[in-house]
């Protein structure tokens, strides 16, 4: 079952009205100003920091407010969701808060530490099913749940509601200052879809891919959403083969420029974010720091924000990164 509040492009007034909702339920992250990257390209560079979320990630935003606006007589239904990640959190997180049943489908491959992280933030509310051996198996088997159960599907990007939260994160970081660069990292498109809605013209929104899964790049490239034969799915976050219409159709609007990032230099990003600033971040979390390098002389001088998506990494991995940056 499809529930949407929202059935148009989010204005900026709605907008607004959903970040009063979510006050006192999800954390207003800080806007940390680098002193060493805003050293290394001369310029005053901010970070905001999403990985401290209160479930690591900005998810929690669209997630929640899709989620709070269901109808009390279809609430008995519960709510389904896939992922693999930072979405299933939070969902898993909001169903808590709300009182909502949550059936999560999660690929068998899912790290065991992202499956017991969904199960912390969901508690009682949440069921977890391991299906398939990928996102898009574990995907299948969720539709196929909500057409027999009657349930709501909380999609991660391509949706109304879930965009309008998610614009939440750029209208924190306008309360403080309005940059001339605002770098984000680009998966399904979701954020930067958000980012777009808000942000004012003098403001130069720079989407930021893995260079294993340019869906957006290639579908900006075409004009229409493109859907890619094959993907890198080592941004686990970031990672998909085909964007949103939705986000696309936003996107193409909002966007002045898109880059993408190889594993290389994502890893080497990284391992610079954990030894200058001992913040630990999941690979899309650093895509925007990594993007600034391709830019580095448009940026000089300038007011650069970087949105660290998310940071639900486990440090056990560190070695493996270290390896992939020296390859």
């Amino acid at each position: 079952m499809e529930f949407n509040k929202l059935q148009h492009v989010p204005s900026v007034i709605e907008i607004k009205q959903v970040a009063e909702q979510l006050k006192g339920v999800i954390s207003e992250t800080p806007l940390e100003f680098s002193a060493s990257l805003s050293a290394r390209y001369g310029a005053n560079i901010y970070l905001k920091r999403e990985d401290l979320q209160v479930v690591r990630s900005y998810k929690i935003r669209g997630a929640y407010h899709k989620i709070s606006n269901i109808p009390s007589e279809l609430k008995s239904k519960g709510v389904v969701a896939a992922s693999a990640g930072n979405h299933a959190q939070g969902v898993a997180l909001a169903c808590a808060l709300l009182g909502i049943q949550a059936h999560i489908f999660m690929p068998k491959s899912t790290p065991l530490q992202k499956v017991e992280a969904v199960r912390f933030f969901g508690k009682e509310k949440v069921r977890i099913y391991l299906v398939g051996e990928t996102y898009d198996e574990a995907f299948t088997a969720s539709r196929k749940f909500c057409e027999t159960n009657g349930a709501i599907y909380i999609p991660p990007f391509d949706d109304f509601d879930i965009i309008a939260g998610q614009a939440t994160v750029t209208l924190e970081i306008l309360d403080t200052l309005v940059p001339d660069f605002l770098f984000v990292a680009i998966g399904g498109g979701g954020l930067a879809a958000g980012a777009s809605l808000v942000l004012p013209p003098s403001t130069s929104l720079i989407g930021v891919e893995p260079a294993g899964a340019p869906s957006m790049q290639q579908s900006l490239a075409a004009s229409e959403v493109v859907v890619l034969e094959e993907i890198d799915r080592f941004v686990d976050g970031a990672s998909v083969k085909q964007v949103g219409a939705k986000t696309f159709a936003i996107c193409q609007k909002g966007l002045s420029r898109m880059l993408t990032v190889s594993k290389k230099d994502l890893c080497q990003t990284m391992l610079d974010l954990y030894a200058l600033g001992s913040m630990i971040v999941e690979p899309a979390g650093a895509l925007s720091v990594a993007g600034l390098e391709e830019m580095a002389e448009e940026i000089k001088g300038k007011t650069v924000v970087c949105v660290i998506s998310g940071g639900n990494f486990d440090p056990k991995r560190f070695p493996e990164i270290k390896s992939l940056a020296s390859a």
